[in-house]
C-alpha cells in the first residue's frame, strides 16, 4: 500500500487575513454565546429574532437552514431561559411569532454595546478616513461573498 504524503494547506495573502478576521469574529461569537448561556446556534436564532423583531418558527428555520423541529427545540430553550416570548399570530390561531422578551432585549443591547466597543478599540489606530474606507471595503467584500455563494 502506498503511503500518502501529508500536505499542509495554508492560506496566504488576503485570503489568510480574511480567514484570520473571520476566525477572530467567530471566537468572539462563541464567547458571547457562552456568556449569555446559550450555544452558537441558539445565539444565531436570538440574533435573527432581534433583527427582524417578530418571526414565525418556519421563517426562522428557513433563515437558519434548519428543520422546524430543530427550531421548536431551540425556541423552547430560549423561551425557558426568558430570552424569547411566544406571541399569538393575529391572523392564525394555530401559528405564533417569536419575539425578544424584555430580558432578551437587555441581553441583545448588552451584546451590541460590547461588540461596538470592542470594534472601536480594535480600530483605534485608524483615522476617520481609513475607518470609512475599511467600512466600505468590508461592505463590498461581504456583498460579493454573499452573491458568489448564493446567499444574496
Amino acid at each position: 500500500m502506498a503511503i500518502q504524503e501529508r500536505t499542509s494547506h495554508i492560506l496566504t495573502g488576503f485570503a489568510a487575513s480574511a480567514s484570520a478576521f473571520v476566525n477572530a469574529l467567530d471566537g468572539n461569537r462563541l464567547r458571547i454565546a457562552r456568556e449569555a448561556g446559550v450555544n452558537g446556534t441558539e445565539l444565531r436564532a436570538l440574533f435573527r429574532v432581534a433583527r427582524v423583531v417578530s418571526v414565525t418558527p418556519k421563517d426562522l428555520a428557513a433563515h437558519l437552514g434548519m428543520t422546524t423541529g430543530a427550531i421548536t427545540a431551540i425556541s423552547r430553550r430560549l423561551v425557558d431561559m426568558g430570552l424569547v416570548d411566544r406571541v399569538d399570530h393575529p391572523d392564525d390561531r394555530r401559528s405564533l411569532y417569536l419575539e425578544l422578551s424584555p430580558k432578551g432585549n437587555e441581553v441583545m443591547e448588552s451584546i451590541h454595546r460590547e461588540f461596538t466597543a470592542m470594534l472601536s478599540a480594535s480600530t483605534s489606530s485608524l483615522n476617520a478616513r481609513q475607518l470609512a474606507d475599511f467600512t466600505a471595503a468590508l461592505e463590498s467584500v461581504a456583498t460579493e461573498v454573499r452573491e458568489r455563494s448564493g446567499q444574496a
